[in-house]
């Protein structure tokens, strides 16, 4: 597994937004191979001494049942030639877990990025995919109360402004409140993780849709619901954790006071990172996976008022994470149990968002990262073309060409206007003359004559420039 504390800490931060920084834009065939392209990325980035993950794609059926509760009829069922039933992997953290407890491991950080699979209906435009990238970090170990949980945090708002997608909400809230809330509510133990499911589903219905799912369809009171209808529509920050406190029916409930207390302690810390104001505790963020046992969050993009035309409404989620502090000890021989917690971000997820934004603000999708194309407007000029762009290649400049002998210069100009190449040089009869080099602003189509000595350092600056 590669070691996180390995790395210099902004090394993997950027090195994850890298993964997840489109070019400049994304299309649908960019899309399709991002998983393949950000592996490849992150594997060639590991330090010598490090090992790349290599979790088994195929998992015994056993592994994955009872860890995602009414998510499991989500896992891809398959059987082997020898009848043994197999799943696909659901998601990065069981796999992690399992890890953990079959090699003893007591405490690690981690990054991985992989393919994980959901049997679910397709929804390209909202993101959804039945197959798609994950990338997930996690902090494994027995460590003082919110530390880690406050760093996943932080490390999430670093990645999320480094992709400048915008405005961001990160909702966080705990299990042990979410449990806590049922049982003060009044709903019996063995419907709490079917009424935590119908809860996080208030990201995409109403309260009324959600509680006309909770009474009709797992048999919950009407009065119940609406005991719990009081309190899931809230949220806020520290205050509303100072709230809850004095809250007659919550405060009387060990595991809502355990959970308030170490949500106040993550503000404390989340304030000293200067990332608070990113953050809002909400009282309807469940996380639906079984596993979960402390802090949960989730990450939404926000549509502004501007793109709107009405107040800040959510795009959905892009990433999302939380503590597990029991899952390894389920796999562990003995049931020793290590404590983690860990962020999850959505590639494909990422990747769906920019196209619609580009699509709303009629951007050019640009598909390729080309800075610079060599031209030539007259026959017989390939081999001054090639030394050209091998010295700009040697400048580390991303240059490219058509791959004709005698090209012509419209149609080269036409293809740097269709790819959004910003740059063109210009390399002719008159220019080997004068020993200079034409340089072509694809965008307002002015050019200069550059000194070819000069050509590099010009090239350079204007892309620095933009």
């Amino acid at each position: 597994m590669p070691q996180l504390g390995l790395l210099p800490r902004k090394a993997w931060v950027a090195l994850l937004s890298q993964i997840l920084q489109p070019p400049h834009a994304a299309c649908p065939r960019a899309v399709r191979f991002h998983s393949q392209v950000a592996e490849a990325v992150l594997t060639s980035q590991l330090k010598p001494n490090q090992e790349k993950s290599n979790f088994i794609i195929k998992t015994p059926k056993e592994t994955l049942t009872e860890k995602y509760g009414e998510e499991s009829v989500l896992i891809y069922d398959l059987k082997d030639q020898g009848g043994e039933l197999l799943s696909l992997r659901y998601d990065l953290t069981v796999p992690f877990a399992r890890y953990l407890a079959m090699n003893k491991v007591k405490k690690m950080k981690c990054y991985h990025v992989g393919k994980v699979w959901r049997r679910e209906s397709p929804t390209i435009a909202q993101g959804r995919y039945r197959e798609f990238c994950q990338c997930d970090f996690d902090i494994a170990g027995q460590f003082d109360p919110m530390i880690p949980d406050a760093e996943c945090l932080k490390i999430m708002c670093e990645i999320l402004s480094g992709l400048q997608l915008g405005d961001f909400l990160i909702k966080v809230n705990d299990r042990r409140i979410v449990d806590g809330m049922f049982a003060a509510c009044g709903v019996p133990e063995s419907k709490f993780r079917a009424i935590c499911s119908s809860i996080d589903k208030l990201d995409k219905m109403s309260w009324k849709g959600v509680r006309h799912e909770m009474v009709t369809k797992k048999s919950l009171a009407p009065e119940v619901a609406d005991r719990i209808g009081d309190y899931v529509q809230r949220h806020g920050g520290v205050s509303l954790v100072e709230q809850l406190f004095q809250d007659p029916r919550l405060s009387q409930n060990k595991q809502v006071l355990e959970g308030l207390g170490d949500l106040k302690l993550l503000f404390e810390y989340l304030t000293l990172f200067g990332i608070a104001e990113k953050i809002s505790f909400d009282l309807s963020l469940a996380r639906g996976l079984d596993y979960y046992t402390g802090v949960i969050y989730e990450a939404v993009l926000l549509q502004t008022p501007n793109q709107a035309g009405k107040d800040s409404l959510s795009m959905g989620s892009v990433a999302a994470g939380g503590r597990y502090d029991g899952l390894v000890g389920m796999f562990h021989p003995k049931g020793h149990k290590v404590p983690c917690v860990g962020l999850s971000i959505g590639v494909e997820r990422i990747f769906s968002i920019v196209e619609q934004r580009m699509k709303v603000f009629g951007e050019k999708v640009r598909t390729t990262e080309t800075q610079v194309f060599v031209a030539t407007p007259q026959k017989n000029f390939l081999q001054e073309r090639l030394k050209l762009i091998a010295e700009l290649w040697d400048a580390g400049i991303k240059a490219e060409l058509l791959y004709k002998n005698n090209p012509k210069l419209l149609t080269q100009l036409h293809y740097c206007e269709n790819m959004g190449i910003p740059l063109v040089v210009i390399i002719g009869e008159q220019e080997m003359k004068e020993g200079v080099i034409k340089l072509r602003s694809v965008a307002s189509r002015e050019e200069v004559a550059i000194k070819r000595e000069h050509l590099v350092g010009e090239i350079q600056k204007r892309l620095s420039d933009s």
